[in-house]
């Protein structure tokens, strides 16, 4: 049932390679070991049904372009951070790309009505019970 997972083409991809910010002595300011990803959803070769997925859901890695900026800096290696990139890409659009399954509306059953309204009343009672005696 399930389809082969769909890999994004890394020639469709913006790869910088970046200074990463954070501790990390003089390497951090001599390497530019962090990776900046850069994605544009609708001039891509995905399915048409996993772009509009990807483009309406509130990510705050999309802009407001359509395109998927994807910081990676875990890591000390730029190979390591670009992998790590490419696998986040990967993941998000893969969760695009499973169909959501279609709520059906159903009805209370009558018993399960039935518990809520007893369970109303026995509230009702509790908070009758709190109430100020009138004589």
């Amino acid at each position: 049932m399930s389809a082969e997972p769909i890999v994004v083409d890394e020639a469709e991809v913006e790869i910088i390679a970046i200074r990463a910010q954070g501790a990390g002595g003089q390497n951090v300011n001599k390497v530019s070991s962090a990776i900046h990803l850069r994605f544009d959803v609708a001039a891509s070769s995905l399915p048409d049904e996993v772009k509009a997925r990807l483009l309406e859901r509130r990510d705050r890695r999309m802009s407001d372009d359509g395109v998927v900026v994807i910081k990676a800096q875990r890591h000390r290696s730029q190979e390591l951070n670009r992998r790590d990139a490419l696998a986040r890409l990967n993941e998000l659009v893969a969760r695009a790309a499973e169909v959501p399954t279609v709520r059906k509306p159903t009805r209370p059953t009558r018993a399960s009505r039935e518990r809520r309204l007893e369970g109303k009343n026995v509230r009702a009672q509790i908070k009758a019970g709190r109430a100020k005696i009138v004589e």
